[in-house]
């Protein structure tokens, strides 16, 4: 993956406030072993040519704070520049396609209050709420296959 250093800074840029001990270099570890095609760990891109858009990562576990849950969803990022244009959306689709192949029965992913909505419309389900340090975030969950309107 010639691109896990400069992915690595953007997911520390955009969840390290979360997890304050991740550094670029451990994320950038964490990514090189995230390229084994259909399987847990695995990480997605939305690329245009040789620039990556977005990515997802599908992980068994996620922030040790919440091990009672797995696999996640985690650490969706689009850049500024693709974002509004359905990137995140889509690679919401394909990681939920990922989990059904590998036949996992419930997805689940954290996030903060104000995107809920967001991926309660791509068929998530509030499953609970918990603290992470001082940030409280929402466990959502997704069951099954993926709704056709979150891969529309």
């Amino acid at each position: 993956m010639d691109l896990a250093r400069e992915l690595a800074q953007a997911h520390v840029d955009a969840f390290g406030s979360v997890l304050r001990d991740w550094t670029v270099d451990a994320a950038e570890q964490e990514l090189r072993e995230h390229d084994g095609g259909c399987r847990i760990p695995t990480t997605l891109l939305a690329m245009d040519g040789d620039t990556w858009l977005g990515s997802v990562s599908l992980l068994q576990n996620d922030d040790e704070r919440i091990r009672q849950y797995s696999p996640w969803l985690a650490s969706l990022v689009v850049r500024e520049q693709a974002r509004g244009k359905g990137i995140g959306r889509a690679l919401v689709a394909r990681c939920l396609e990922e989990a059904a192949a590998l036949q996992v029965p419930t997805l689940y992913l954290y996030c903060e209050a104000h995107l809920v909505p967001y991926y309660g419309a791509l068929g998530w389900r509030e499953q609970d709420m918990v603290m992470l340090g001082k940030l409280p975030v929402a466990v959502m969950a997704h069951d099954g296959a993926p709704r056709a309107e979150a891969a529309a």
